[in-house]
């Protein structure tokens, strides 16, 4: 009997709750509440759409004026400031007090900033890299020993994976704090070749034959003009051979001038000195 007063009491205790949920529920559900809800809902779809028009106009306009690694950027940050201004739209209509989420935010700020210096150091520099347009995803570039083909240009780093294909994270600082050479920043570009010969050797001819050895490589290109000279005197007589040519076929051309060098020195009896000893023996 005990036990079936229990559960009475329980049940009616269970039915007492929900009806107390219910009478708030109904209580929130005013006109009031459901407009503001409304209003939330419909000023949220009104700031995507103008998001989405913005995109496409800053799409239109800037995909092929920039670069493609700072048009990524660029989308991303305006991406970044919308869901940074939805989410303070739906803090203040919960009634939060943003001046103190701010307050907040700029001590943690402060903090942040001084545990990662070097972090902000590559943000700052990764800025200036972007501005100057100094390099583009594809690119053969060197900073101080590191050589390779550009794969991602961030606002932290530049990653670039070298020839023997190993990627290397190259940090902002160091690329701005480097002398950095872009080999194919321009679409032409010039080699010296070395053409040493004998101080046996018949100097004028020498110089007539180098002149042709461009003309025997096709990757050469002949505007601008290649340059023959000669250039001081050492262990041989220092000719130099200057060509031009189109940036992506360098290996192609070194390969190609190099041949043509020795192959045309045999032919026309011009020696190439190299390293020798001659070694008498006295008898005493």
């Amino acid at each position: 009997m005990e036990e079936k007063v229990i559960d009475s009491v329980s049940d009616v205790a269970e039915q007492t709750k929900s009806l107390l949920h219910i009478d708030e529920l109904k209580a929130y559900l005013t006109w009031g509440n459901l407009i503001k809800v409304a209003v939330a809902v419909f000023s949220i779809l009104i700031f995507y759409i103008i998001y989405r028009i913005i995109k496409n106009i800053v799409k239109k306009q800037t995909e092929h004026k920039l670069q493609k690694h700072t048009f990524m950027l660029v989308n991303k940050l305006i991406s970044y400031v919308f869901y940074i201004l939805i989410g303070m739209y739906v803090l203040s209509l919960m009634g939060i007090n943003l001046s103190a989420i701010w307050g907040a935010a700029g001590v943690a700020g402060l903090a942040i900033g001084f545990a990662a210096q070097t972090s902000v150091s590559n943000l700052i520099s990764g800025v200036f890299v972007l501005s100057e347009k100094s390099m583009k995803v594809g690119d053969f570039i060197q900073v101080g020993d590191i050589c390779g083909i550009v794969d991602s240009v961030g606002l932290l780093s530049v990653r670039v994976h070298t020839p023997d294909n190993q990627m290397v994270r190259i940090p902002n600082s160091s690329v701005i704090n480097s002398n950095l050479i872009n080999y194919n920043y321009f679409n032409m570009r010039r080699f010296v070749f070395d053409m040493p010969i004998s101080y046996d050797s018949d100097v004028e001819k020498a110089l007539e034959v180098a002149k042709t050895i461009p003309s025997k490589c096709p990757s050469v290109v002949s505007n601008p003009e290649p340059a023959v000279f000669y250039d001081g005197f050492g262990d041989a007589i220092n000719l130099k051979i200057a060509v031009w040519f189109n940036s992506a076929d360098f290996i192609k051309v070194k390969n190609e001038m190099y041949a043509a060098i020795v192959n045309t020195c045999r032919e026309q009896n011009i020696e190439i000195p190299y390293t020798h000893y001659d070694i008498n023996i006295l008898n005493k």
